[in-house]
C-alpha cells in the first residue's frame, strides 16, 4: 500500500480563510454571529444571485428549517429524491411527516419527473418536494417546477452538492420557494461543517434566523413563544466560508477537469459510463462517478478494493432511500408504480447504485495521482 492518501473529495484551504478567523480573532468575535456570519450571508446571496441568505450550522439543518417554515408537520406527505444521502429525509420525519421516496431518471440521475407526476397522482395532498442535485448535476427543473406550481406544492431543492451549478445561467438552490447550501468538509468549498438556507422570500429567512437562534422573543429578558433551535453558523465558522467562496469557481474549474480527464481516460472501455450531465445545465461535478454495464464480470467492489490497495479512497453510490432500512416503511414511487401498490421490479436508482461508484475527485490530484488511479481502473478491465 501507497504512503501517500488519495482523498474522495477533501478540503482544500486558501490563505485568505486566515485572514478572517484573525480578524475574528482580534476583535473577539469568537462567539457565534459575528461580522463574518452577515458578511457570508450576504456574499453568498450576491453569488447565488438571491435576495436573503440564512447562515446555519449543516445543511442538514437547512433543510430542518426550510420544512418548519413552510409549516410541514404531523402527518403532512413530503416527495423526496430516494437516490441521496439521508440528510435530505431526516429532517422530513424530525417533524413526524411522511417521505414518499422518488424514483430517479437516466438522464441525469436525479429525480424523474414522470414519477412525481405518478406521486401526485396517488398522493394529491402532498405538501412539498424536496428534489436533489445530485453529485452536482441539475435536475430537470423546468419540468419538476411545472409540477409543482400545477399543484401548489412548495419546491425545496436540495443543492448541498450543487453550490456553483447552474441550469439554464441561473444557480441551483434559487428556483424553489428555499434553496439549501451545505459546506460540509467535503463539499466543493466548506466551513468544516455548515450550511445555508436561500430564499427570494425575506420572511423565510428571517424565520429561518429566528428557529435557529433558539426562536428568542425580541424581549428584554429570555422569553420564547416557540421551541427554537441552536442551528446557527459561528463567527469562525464563516471566516471560513468567506475565505472559500473566494476560490468557488476556481474549485469548480478544477472539479470539471478531473470530470474531463475520467471521461477521456476510459472512452475506450465500453464496459464504463460516467454519471450523466444535463445538457440544459452546467454542472460542478462535485464528484465524478461511474456506472459498469450490465453483465460485465467487473463490479464497483473489485475497483473500489484495487484502489484501496494502493491508499486511494472510493466510495459506492448512495444507497437508496426506499433500500434503508430505516425507511423500509415509506412508499415509493417510480414512473411505472409503487411500492405499496405492490410494484415489483428494479427501480433506476437500484440500479445506479448497484452498477455505480464514485472516483476520486480531490482538487488537490496531481497529475501523477490521476495517472495512478486511471490505471487501476483500467486494469480491473484488463486494459
Amino acid at each position: 500500500m501507497a504512503d501517500k492518501r488519495i482523498y474522495l473529495s477533501s478540503p482544500t484551504m486558501h490563505g485568505e480563510e486566515q485572514q478572517f478567523i484573525k480578524e475574528a480573532f482580534d476583535t473577539n468575535w469568537v462567539a457565534p454571529l459575528g461580522p463574518n456570519v452577515n458578511a457570508f450571508e450576504q456574499e453568498m446571496a450576491d453569488y447565488a444571485g438571491i435576495a436573503h441568505a440564512s447562515a446555519l450550522s449543516a445543511g442538514t439543518a437547512a433543510i430542518h428549517l426550510a420544512l418548519k417554515t413552510l409549516g410541514i408537520g404531523e402527518g403532512d406527505v413530503v416527495l423526496v429524491s430516494s437516490l441521496t444521502f439521508s440528510a435530505t429525509c431526516n429532517p422530513i420525519v424530525y417533524e413526524k411527516a411522511t417521505p414518499v421516496f422518488i424514483d430517479s431518471e437516466r438522464d441525469t440521475w436525479n429525480m424523474d419527473p414522470a414519477a412525481l407526476e405518478r406521486a401526485f397522482e396517488k398522493y394529491p395532498d402532498a405538501k412539498a418536494v424536496i428534489v436533489v442535485h445530485l453529485y452536482g448535476t441539475p435536475a430537470k427543473l423546468d419540468e419538476i417546477m411545472e409540477i409543482c406550481n400545477r399543484h401548489q406544492v412548495p419546491l425545496i431543492e436540495d443543492a448541498a452538492e450543487s453550490l456553483s451549478s447552474t441550469y439554464k445561467g441561473k444557480h441551483t438552490g434559487t428556483f424553489g420557494r428555499v434553496g439549501i447550501y451545505s459546506f460540509n468538509g467535503n463539499k466543493i468549498i466548506t466551513t468544516s461543517g455548515g450550511g445555508m438556507l436561500v430564499s427570494e422570500d425575506e420572511e423565510i429567512t428571517k424565520k429561518a434566523t429566528f428557529l435557529a437562534t433558539q426562536a428568542r422573543d425580541p424581549a428584554r429578558h429570555y422569553q420564547h413563544s416557540h421551541i427554537g433551535y441552536n442551528y446557527r453558523m459561528s463567527n469562525i465558522t464563516a471566516g471560513i466560508g468567506r475565505g472559500q467562496l473566494l476560490h468557488l469557481e476556481e474549485h469548480k474549474a478544477l472539479k470539471k477537469a478531473i470530470y474531463s480527464q475520467y471521461k477521456k481516460a476510459f472512452v475506450d472501455i465500453l464496459e464504463i459510463t460516467l454519471n450523466p450531465m444535463n445538457p440544459d445545465g452546467d454542472a460542478n461535478c462535485w464528484l465524478s462517478c461511474m456506472t459498469i454495464a450490465k453483465g460485465c464480470s467487473v463490479t464497483p467492489d473489485m475497483i473500489m478494493d484495487a484502489l484501496e490497495k494502493e491508499n486511494i479512497e472510493s466510495r459506492p453510490i448512495w444507497k437508496p432511500m426506499h433500500l434503508q432500512p430505516v425507511f423500509e416503511g415509506y412508499d415509493f414511487i417510480t414512473a411505472t408504480g409503487s411500492k405499496l401498490d405492490g410494484q415489483d421490479g428494479e427501480s433506476v436508482s437500484q440500479d445506479i447504485f448497484g452498477r455505480g461508484l464514485c472516483l476520486p475527485s480531490d482538487i488537490k490530484n496531481t497529475p501523477e495521482d490521476m495517472e495512478q488511479i486511471i490505471r487501476i481502473v483500467r486494469k480491473c478491465f484488463g486494459r
